[in-house]
């Protein structure tokens, strides 16, 4: 196993384990776009490598050391992002699968710099945490779901859910970026979908799109 098949896939189990979901070989598979067959080939290595427990049927949780690499390659993938866009100006929605290259070539002295050179961020572009150097997490102020939100209240954006370019590029396109304040207009019971108003322009925006935007509200 490449070592960065390795950190891809430590770091796949982490998000899953860190929102309180059970990281089954199936939800990784599909989130890696791999299939079952190579994901468990995978689980039986790492776990005999001590970077996760693992028993069929019941899912993978990153051991110490496991869940210490996976936070180092998160910190590098949030911290290349912040950087590709305060130094090269890039957009929010173009970082990604830039980061997602970048995460795996950089010693930690470069990260170390590039996290001096932003003044120590505590979130990405995205508005998702970044790791401390002692792999500790900022504060994380409370949020829902966009597919939560009551009509009538005005909301922040405060995260997005980066892992799809297409959704990036319309949330882009739609001016809802990250802080941008919202307006709730009307929600359907028919297919879950919310209507929101953002600079005074009208947009209805599917549940899984509303599902992959938090936000807090505003008094």
């Amino acid at each position: 196993m490449s070592t960065i098949s390795k950190e891809n896939y430590l770091k796949a189990i982490f998000l899953h384990n860190r929102i309180g979901e059970n990281a089954s070989t199936s939800k990784v598979a599909n989130k890696l776009s791999v299939s079952n067959a190579a994901i468990s080939d995978m689980a039986k290595k790492l776990s005999q490598e001590g970077l996760i427990s693992y028993e069929k049927y019941r899912g993978m949780e990153l051991t110490a050391e496991g869940e210490k690499i996976a936070l180092r390659v998160l910190r590098r993938h949030r911290l290349w992002e912040s950087f590709l866009i305060k130094a090269l100006g890039m957009s929010w929605n173009e970082v990604h699968d830039e980061a997602e290259r970048l995460e795996h070539h950089s010693s930690d002295s470069l990260i170390d710099k590039i996290d001096e050179y932003l003044s120590f961020p505590d979130f990405d572009p995205h508005g998702e945490p970044i790791p401390k150097k002692n792999g500790t997490f900022p504060k994380i102020p409370k949020s829902i779901s966009l597919s939560e939100v009551q009509v009538g209240n005005t909301y922040q954006i405060i995260r997005v859910n980066d892992q799809n370019t297409e959704l990036m590029n319309y949330l882009t396109k739609n001016n809802l970026l990250l802080n941008s304040k919202l307006e709730v207009v009307d929600k359907l019971s028919f297919d879950n979908s919310v209507v929101v108003k953002v600079d005074n322009k009208k947009n209805s925006l599917s549940e899984k799109i509303s599902k992959s935007i938090f936000v807090k509200i505003l008094k």
